[in-house]
């Protein structure tokens, strides 16, 4: 297994992209019943090469634009496999001790190593991280956090949300929106704050926003700043968002997923401007870090609120060790109640990579962007519909009309794809189609780069 997983990585740019299955090929290649006797592992192994594998999309490709990045690393590849043959269930210090308290040290590392500020170490006064699957479930924490805090408490008891209401840009995570149902608060109760040319909140916006929402007898309780949202790399002022935030006693919190990361380079820790007044915050070391997935930071500076919405703690979960304060159970921190050993990942990638390899994968991405903007700046056939400070650079074929353009681009997107070379994805930026061009693999090149856009220039 160990040999597979190498060969692949190793070679995974001499392989299509994207596969050319249709819905349904892979499961009519496997039997539709299970086995009765056991198989031997290499018919399993077969199996993965010959249909599972060509049946992928390869997220660790050089040539792999969409989306977002999605690295893995060698180091972190064997902390997995360890999490699985150590088997353990972290969902409280009693029940893992070094699973808690190796967590605990990794998020206060990754805090040292982003500049975040110190509210959001665990020695702290009131603040906290833990690790969570993705940046989904972080938001969805923060959510249930900012409602407690809002009825102080009485959420837990009623349930009543009816006057709840949530704002954020169009920008925003798709996630948002989703957390905000699972947690009760319906779509008429989400306010879109409207965004500027850079496709950043309005913050007087919001503020009349707000203030219009008090005057009816409402609750505004949360407001989400992000700091690169996934379509377009936007980043919202969180300064001047956290001052309507404190003014109207919403919690504030910044999704950094994508681009958060960055911070490990110090001359990009502009990326965490605002963050010292936000009361949660979160960033995926799985896209941008070479960490596999699952693994995204969360942290808050208010636990009490967290643990408010989330703790609840029957009898067979009691410990002396938690209730005296003196350990973490992070069942409470998070959906969920079992828990994987996540934190052996950061902690494998960050020991045995160093962290000097980051900085320069980050510095060498940002540098291939600037690059490839210039480039696209250069033919006139082509527009860059957004700012693209770090490894997001948005662009779409000019037409004679902006309905023109929207189907010049849709079908360059189609058409680049369909040569399997290469993966883009598609947004839509203020009514306009847009082809994102997202530059994060660890095993990309400008070579890379500029074949791509070779090709785009190509099939305009």
């Amino acid at each position: 297994m160990i040999e597979l997983i190498a060969n692949y990585l190793e070679t995974v740019g001499e392989r299509p992209v994207t596969s050319d299955v249709v819905p349904g090929d892979v499961r009519a290649r496997l039997p539709e019943h299970p086995p009765t006797a056991p198989e031997p592992f290499d018919a399993v192994l077969r199996d993965v090469v010959d249909i599972v594998i060509p049946g992928l999309t390869h997220w660790q490709h050089p040539n792999f634009f969409a989306f977002f990045p999605g690295n893995s690393s060698y180091p972190s590849i064997l902390a997995d496999l360890l999490t699985a043959g150590l088997g353990v269930q972290g969902m409280s210090w009693l029940s893992s001790p070094a699973c808690t308290e190796v967590e605990t040290l990794m998020m206060d590392w990754m805090q040292e190593l982003l500049g975040l500020p110190e509210r959001f170490r665990s020695t702290s006064a009131d603040g906290g991280g833990v690790i969570q699957g993705s940046a989904s479930e972080a938001t969805l924490s923060s959510i249930l956090a900012a409602r407690w805090r809002r009825t102080d408490g009485r959420v837990n008891t009623d349930g009543d949300t009816s006057k709840l209401i949530a704002y954020c840009t169009s920008q925003a995570h798709s996630s948002i929106e989703k957390g905000l149902r699972i947690a009760g608060i319906g779509t008429a109760n989400i306010r879109i704050v409207p965004h500027d040319a850079n496709f950043a909140m309005n913050v007087d916006a919001l503020r009349a926003m707000v203030e219009e929402d008090e005057r009816r007898g409402l609750m505004p309780f949360w407001v989400c700043s992000t700091h690169g949202t996934t379509s377009s790399g936007a980043f919202d002022p969180t300064t001047a968002i956290a001052a309507v935030a404190r003014e109207h006693h919403m919690w504030l919190h910044v999704d950094a997923a994508m681009h958060g990361i960055a911070a490990l380079e110090p001359s990009l820790r502009w990326v965490n401007d605002g963050l010292d007044l936000a009361d949660s915050y979160c960033t995926n070391p799985h896209k941008w870090m070479g960490v596999n997935f699952d693994c995204d930071l969360f942290w808050t500076a208010d636990r009490v609120a967290l643990l408010g919405a989330l703790s609840i703690l029957p009898e067979y979960l009691r410990s002396a060790a938690a209730q005296s304060g003196a350990a973490i159970d992070y069942r409470d921190w998070q959906i969920p109640l079992g828990r994987r050993f996540r934190s052996l990942k950061l902690w494998f990638a960050i020991r045995t990579d160093g962290t000097d390899v980051f900085r320069p994968l980050i510095r060498s991405h940002i540098d291939m962007t600037q690059r490839l903007a210039a480039l696209v700046a250069a033919d006139p056939r082509f527009e860059i519909v957004a700012p693209h400070p770090l490894n997001l650079v948005c662009l779409r074929l000019r037409g004679d009309s902006p309905e023109q353009g929207d189907a010049l681009t849709d079908a360059l997107i189609e058409s680049a794809n369909a040569t399997r070379r290469v993966m883009f994805t598609r947004t839509v930026l203020d009514g306009r189609s847009v082809l994102r061009f997202s530059i994060g693999s660890r095993t990309t090149t400008w070579e890379h780069v500029e074949s791509a856009w070779g090709l785009l220039r190509d099939r305009a």
